[in-house]
Order: structure tokens, then sequence, then C-alpha cells
């Protein structure tokens, strides 16, 4: 096709183009009119909603990230604090915070994962065992934290001796999480088609190969936002860790070392020193951005993993 016909065609593509979009506007406005008053009201709420809930979620951003944004500075990020918080950095708080979730992840990740392999292949709905493991999750997911942490300090650091220390606090935070990563491990382990199930074992494949290389990796949607929701709880819990881990602010040596979370700080330094709102504002800041940091990581490895696996049976 010449140059010259390309050229005269070209008002015809655009003219067609732009019909097909009107057409498109008319049907979008001809379906909004059919829609009845109470869907109108129903939409326009939900809307409203949505829009409420994005803007108190932009609000409190840019209100951590106004006040504590001045605050931050690689100084502030490696030396300890000072002057009750006022002064210095949280470099003890966050190797103690790293500790603690540490400590409750490798803990709860095993047994939830076990836990929701048992409750989704092996144990039915109808069975004893099943009913009672249920019935026992639902009643730990609505267990406040402060009910946790009193139960962290009566059985961890009393009963057992491990005093206030960032293993109390870890293994505290572990019970805190367990409802939460079962439930949503057992969630995308259910949601596998049966047709997955059969296939392999028509072609032979033992149980344990299927749990490993087809039920797992197809269930790590599942599996990834249990883990987002149980980490955001245990690195955002304060109540729990406020009579396990307790508050020294130095550097810990050993699990056994008492050590105050990033959470724990923030509360100290909002509610109980004065002059200590700015360092607050910055510790939330890291907080947050932390949060953001390891959600992305979290999302990513399970993708990876989903798609490093899910081709090999």
């Amino acid at each position: 096709m010449s140059k010259n016909s390309a050229l005269e065609d070209q008002p015809e593509k655009i003219e067609a183009h732009y019909g097909l979009a009107q057409t498109k506007g008319k049907s979008l406005s001809l379906h909004l009119s059919k829609l009845q008053p109470e869907e109108l009201v129903w939409s326009a709420i939900t809307w409203a909603v949505a829009a409420l809930v994005t803007g108190a979620l932009l609000w409190l951003l840019s209100d951590v990230f106004w006040h504590g944004i001045g605050q931050i500075s690689w100084e502030f990020l490696t030396t300890p604090p000072s002057n009750a918080g006022r002064e210095g950095g949280i470099a003890p708080i966050l190797v103690s915070t790293a500790l603690i979730v540490g400590v409750c992840l490798a803990v709860s990740i095993p047994i939830s994962v076990g836990t929701a392999i048992l409750l989704a292949e092996f144990a039915s709905s109808s069975s004893g065992l099943g009913l009672l493991v249920r019935l026992s999750l639902d009643v730990l997911a609505g267990v406040p934290s402060i009910v946790f942490g009193l139960f962290g300090n009566a059985f961890f650091c009393k009963t057992l001796g491990m005093g206030f220390s960032i293993l109390s606090g870890g293994l505290t935070l572990a019970c805190m999480v367990l409802p939460i990563l079962i439930r949503s491990t057992q969630s995308g382990f259910q949601a596998v088609p049966n047709d997955y199930r059969r296939s392999a074992a028509a072609l032979g494949i033992s149980r344990t190969a299927i749990l490993w290389e087809l039920l797992l990796p197809a269930a790590m949607p599942g599996i990834a936002v249990g883990l987002l929701l149980g980490l955001g709880r245990a690195i955002s819990e304060t109540a729990a860790l406020i009579f396990t881990s307790g508050y020294v602010d130095r550097m810990p040596e050993s699990l056994l070392d008492s050590g105050r979370s990033l959470c724990v700080h923030i509360y100290d330094l909002a509610m109980n020193v004065s002059g200590g709102e700015p360092h607050a504002y910055a510790s939330a800041l890291v907080l947050i951005v932390f949060l953001v940091l390891i959600n992305g990581a979290i999302s990513w490895l399970a993708e990876h993993f989903r798609q490093s696996k899910i081709f090999v049976v």
C-alpha cells in the first residue's frame, strides 16, 4: 500500500474509532439510566464508603509522613536512644523487633502449615478432631491481645522461667497469629480443585509429592495472605509485648534478653515521655515503610515460588 492511500484511509479509521467510542458512551449512559433509584443510592453509598476509607488512610499516612520525615536520618536508624527516647535513634529497637518477629514466624509457620494440611487434606469437616481444632481456632481468633499478653506473662515468663525476654514475646505473638495463618492456609489448600489431586493420584505420585510439588504451590496465594495478615499483626502489636518482652531499649545480646519492640517504643514516646512526639512520628514512619517493604517481599516470594514449582509435576 502506498503512502498516499494510507493517508487517505486515516480519516476513515479515526471516524470509525470515534463512532465506536460514541456507541460505547451511549450504551453506558443507557445502562446507567436503566438503574433503579435504590440501585443508584446503594452504588453512591458504596463509592462514598470506599472514598471515605481511602481518604482516612491517605490522611493518616500524610500526617505521619509530614511530622516524621524531618527526623529520619542514618544516625536515627543506627544509634541507640537517649534521654528517654527524645534523642538518639532506634537501632536496638529495630534489632529487638526483628528478633521478636523472627521467633514468632519461625514457630508459627510450620505449625500453621501442618495444621492447615491436617484440616484440609486429612480431617473431614464432620470428624471430632476437625471440629475441635476449628472451634479452638475460632475462639483464639476472638481473644483480645491483652489476654494473650497476660497468658504469655503467666506461662512463658513465670511458669517456664523465661522472664521478660524476646523469646517470651515471640512465642506469645506466635500464639496470636496462629488462627490467622492456619485459616488462610487452609482456605488456600481448599481452593485447589480436586481434579489436581485425582490426576496426580492416577499418575501414581505419592501423597508427599502431591502436597509439596502440587498443592503447596497452588495454595501459595492463601499462604501469602496469611503471612501478610499475621506479620502485620505481629509487628504492630503493643499490648501483648508490654507484658512479655518488656521495655528495655538497649541492644539485646540473646533471645533471653529483654527487648523493646517498635510499637512499644512508639507507645512509650507518645504516652509517657514529654516531648517524645517527634521521634514517635519518625518511628511510626519507619514502621509503615517496613510493613510496605515486607508485604511486597512476601508477595513476590510467594508468586516466585508458585511459578517455579507449579510445573514440576
